[in-house]
């Protein structure tokens, strides 16, 4: 066990059984949506990873998310003074909703809870083609589905040939390949936007 983790399972564990006012976990590591996906570095190809929880919120209570996995495992995730929640941008758990899907990365506890130090409710990372845009609307194709992701003023945002993310999306073309993160929303093929990766360049 690295330093790192056991620095973050003492910070984890404090903020579990002392309430005490602590640095929020994006301190610990990155909060960036793009986290969500990252594989963890010790586990073994195959293995379930026991500090990681995905699936549907089905309840919430007292500082706790009850979720069912989409392979019908049963998650308890405790919210904890040092968690910190996305949701379309940082935000706190009170956006969270019975329905909302979700990841969840921290320390599997003793209790089998797992106090989560980071949160992301609703995240999708999508490889589609631009098969239409409106006003306000960037209709995708993932993978022969048609996705309707919602331009959300003042969030979304577009970063073009790797430089940082801007407001202006007029140089999106139909037909273009490119990467979309965003929230869905639940039971629906539609998405608000985050922040699309496109290159101005061929496909």
């Amino acid at each position: 066990m690295t330093d790192n983790t056991l620095a973050r399972r003492r910070l984890l564990t404090s903020a579990v059984v002392g309430g005490a006012s602590l640095v929020a976990a994006t301190a610990l590591g990155s909060l960036a949506p793009e986290a969500a996906f990252a594989a963890p570095q010790t586990i073994d190809a195959g293995a379930p990873d026991p500090n990681f929880a995905e699936g549907r919120i089905t309840g919430i209570a007292a500082g706790m998310l009850y979720v069912t996995g989409s392979d019908t495992a049963l998650y308890r995730i405790r919210i904890t003074n040092a968690t910190s929640v996305w949701k379309l941008h940082p935000t706190g758990i009170d956006a969270a909703a019975v329905g909302d899907g979700l990841y969840a990365r921290g320390l599997r506890l003793e209790d089998g809870t797992l106090a989560a130090d980071a949160v992301w409710i609703n995240i999708v990372n999508l490889q589609a083609h631009i098969a239409a845009i409106g006003k306000n609307q960037v209709h995708l194709d993932h993978k022969g589905k048609r996705i309707v992701g919602h331009v959300v003023p003042g969030r979304s945002a577009v970063s073009y040939n790797a430089t940082p993310a801007v407001a202006d999306m007029s140089m999106l073309k139909v037909g273009r390949h490119v990467q979309v993160i965003g929230a869905w929303i639940p039971d629906t093929n539609e998405i608000h936007i985050a922040t699309v990766y496109a290159s101005t360049h061929g496909h």
